[in-house]
């Protein structure tokens, strides 16, 4: 039998293919020529990687892997994918901004934020972050590094759209803050942004504090009474008046500082005729709990508190009142007991001579709860002293030295003096300035020793100083420092005649070396 030659590109059909096994037996007797054997079957394609996933964004096509998008966390939208991307090839279609959905990605994969995460607004980032269930993550690429105020300089200005003069401020741990201006609070989250204004019935609030997330409490030397506002709503949810059936005085009592415990609200009252006390407010229902440190306010020592700070660790309250009259300033430092309600420790200045600065009264007070330490600031040599809350007795104060020569002396003047304690430092601003004074690194290894080496445990320096005497040159002399407060990594300040708060964070790229 025949059989043509096959040559150029035309296809051979395998001969099992077409023809019966009999024949193809019969054919190859006849011819001698074996037939070729059917081809080997072509191998399957291999399988699609389970953990490589498609998202189409916003038109754009993304691929990345499972385990990428799991590290956004179990409750994030971009977990939830993960699981039906593995069940299906096709990219699942998110109709959202791919830009940002490229830093939102870079952060999973890389645990920072990329350059290009410049070209958009932080609002931007954080309202795609929000969808996509990692607003914690990107809160923490975002936050600045922990404060050394060595190295703080102004980083933004807070400005409320309306009084921007604050008249007080309070800064969460989270790094936001309240602003009261004029009648006003208004509130600015994690990244600075406005989140929102709540409408007082006072004209000017002189006093805030945040009872919960969504609850501030104010008060006002102008007007009666410590008011609760609900920021979601925007309504008055509460309010605590000190009023004394037995005493007829006892009425339009304002609010002079109000401080917190975890179950507690602290405001100090005063009345027209200066009789003062300090109510306890419990913070589940708003209401009136007990009061303590009730005062006639006949005197300087008597007067109501101007500063209220809880100590959590000895379960203390701490309070504090300055006043500068005619023949300089005077003023108290008290710690009561929370549970009994009794003083435990007091001292007035000018005293009766026991201190051993008798006549340099202190400007201001503030209390270190993490180090367990009281600080103030003194009147007329601007020195600052230092007690430790675990020693005290008629004369605890240790007043801190600053060996470095270069840094010169504390400014001779000490009464516009105000005091913040954070983060392990303290920050003092006289006049326009601002210094910081750090613990050595020296100073845990004496920690709670005592002895005449604490008043080196800290070390003084300027902040931000090269630019603030090119600022005053440019701009003329800046407002002098009024208030401080530190949330966060962040420390706030306000000064008086100037709109705004001022923003001071460290910088991503310093190195500080502790002085030893």
């Amino acid at each position: 039998m025949y059989i043509p030659e096959v040559k150029g590109d035309t296809k051979v059909i395998s001969m099992s293919a077409i023809l019966p096994s009999s024949t193809i037996s019969f054919l190859e007797a006849q011819t001698g020529i074996p037939t070729p054997p059917p081809p080997a079957a072509a191998a399957p394609p291999p399988p699609p990687n389970p953990d490589r996933i498609k998202l189409n964004v916003g038109g754009k096509l993304f691929e990345t892997t499972a385990s990428t998008l799991r590290s956004a966390g179990p409750d994030s939208l971009l977990s939830a994918l993960s699981s039906r991307a593995a069940q299906d090839p096709n990219p699942i279609f998110i109709d959202r901004d791919p830009d940002v959905f490229s830093v939102i990605l870079s952060l999973l994969r890389t645990d920072r934020l990329p350059s290009t995460a410049l070209r958009f607004s932080k609002q931007d980032l954080a309202d795609e972050a929000l969808y996509y269930g990692v607003d914690s993550r990107l809160r923490s690429a975002m936050s600045p590094p922990p404060l050394a105020g060595i190295d703080a300089s102004v980083v933004a200005t807070i400005r409320p759209a309306s009084d921007g003069f604050p008249s007080a401020l309070f800064a969460h741990p989270d790094g936001s803050v309240w602003i009261a201006h004029g009648g006003q609070i208004s509130s600015y989250d994690w990244n600075l942004s406005h989140s929102a204004t709540i409408r007082t019935h006072f004209d000017d609030v002189t006093s805030i504090h945040r009872v919960w997330p969504e609850i501030a409490a104010a008060g006002s030397e102008s007007a009666a009474g410590l008011h609760f506002y609900d920021f979601s709503s925007g309504l008055h949810v509460g309010a605590a008046h000190w009023n004394d059936p037995k005493d007829p005085r006892i009425y339009k009592a304002w609010v002079t500082t109000v401080a917190d415990s975890p179950g507690l609200v602290y405001a100090a009252f005063e009345c027209p005729h200066r009789e003062n006390c300090i109510l306890e407010v419990d913070k589940s229902t708003l209401q009136i709990a007990s009061a303590l440190g009730r005062q006639p306010g006949s005197s300087t020592k008597h007067m109501a508190a101007g500063k209220l700070a809880w100590l959590p660790e000895m379960g203390l309250l701490a309070g504090s009142a300055v006043m500068c009259g005619a023949f300089g300033y005077s003023g108290y430092i008290r710690l009561w007991d929370a549970r009994s309600g009794k003083v435990v420790w007091e001292t007035s200045e000018p005293g009766s001579g026991r201190s051993s600065r008798y006549g340099d009264s202190f400007a201001d007070v503030d209390a270190d709860a993490e180090s367990s330490r009281l600080f103030k600031v003194c009147s007329k040599s601007g020195d600052l002293g230092m007690a430790d809350l675990r020693k005290l007795g008629d004369d605890p104060w240790v007043y801190l030295r600053e060996k470095n020569p270069g840094m010169g002396n504390t400014a001779s003047d000490g009464g516009t003096s105000v005091l913040r304690c954070y983060q392990g430092q303290v920050f003092v601003g006289r006049e326009g300035d601002l210094e910081v004074w750090s613990r050595a690194a020296a100073a845990a290894a004496c920690d709670g020793e005592g002895g005449a080496g604490e008043e080196g445990m800290y070390r003084r320096n300027y902040v931000n100083r090269v630019e603030a005497v090119a600022e005053k040159a440019a701009e003329g002399e800046r407002g002098v420092i009024r208030r401080m407060d530190g949330g966060g990594n962040r420390l706030f300040v306000s000064r008086d005649g100037v709109e705004g708060v001022e923003v001071w964070e460290s910088s991503r790229f310093a190195v500080v070396v502790p002085a030893s």
